[in-house]
């Protein structure tokens, strides 16, 4: 089953959704921390309290060694919640992530930009990829096309390896991608509210409602 995780640190936006979309988790990276002004020993008791108790959280680190990357992962995974630790799929964290690999943490290599980056990720062990759709575009690319690749050869090698892309501007790129077959998808609040709306539905609901009353009055549907 896809697992589907929102992009944020707005709670409000997690209770939302949650509510209606099987909402398995957030992803976090630092600037959206940032942005929020919240760190994640604040963010994570409230998600977890909306969420429940298989919730699973992604966090990244900011260390900028390999040593560093590796100490302060295991911090991260010491915590008492489901969590995968991000690290750039730089040389730097291809380093950090070969090592976290033998001590069994769970790993999402980041910032994936192309191809071959996100494939070197895969083989030296990162549980999640997270390419990134949108911005792989702006820069005069095609994200969906760099997806599918990742996702041909995770297949085509047998690799555990699971496709969360990320960076997305419109439902459009978020249906290319799921047509893809990947195993996770985080999307951004503004673009899974995309996925709720269309303007021909509301008025359809409301000519329901209309045609319904006029032959039924205030009855209900097992009234009548």
């Amino acid at each position: 089953m896809l697992e589907f995780y929102l992009d944020t640190a707005d709670v409000d936006a997690v209770t939302r959704f949650h509510n209606c979309l099987p909402v398995r988790g957030v992803t976090t990276n630092p600037s959206i921390l940032a942005k929020a002004g919240l760190g994640i020993n604040r963010i994570l008791p409230e998600l977890a309290s909306i969420l429940g108790g298989d919730s699973r959280f992604f966090v990244q680190v900011v260390s900028q060694t390999a040593d560093g990357m590796v100490d302060e992962a295991r911090k991260i995974n010491a915590l008492p919640y489901d969590l995968v630790v991000k690290v750039p799929a730089t040389e730097t964290g291809l380093a950090a992530i070969k090592q976290l690999k033998s001590e069994n943490i769970q790993i999402l290599a980041t910032a994936i930009y192309s191809t071959h980056q996100g494939f070197l990720a895969a083989l030296s062990g990162a549980d999640y990829l997270a390419p990134y759709v949108n911005r792989i575009d702006a820069m005069g690319a095609d994200g969906i096309k760099v997806v599918a690749d990742l996702q041909l050869l995770i297949n085509q090698y047998g690799l555990a390896t699971k496709l969360l892309p990320a960076s997305f501007k419109n439902s459009g790129q978020v249906v290319e991608v799921l047509k893809l077959g990947v195993a996770a998808i985080t999307l951004p609040v503004d673009v899974a509210a995309q996925l709720l709306a269309h303007p021909a539905v509301q008025p359809a609901v409301d000519q329901f409602t209309v045609d319904w009353h006029y032959a039924f009055d205030n009855q209900l549907s097992f009234e009548s």
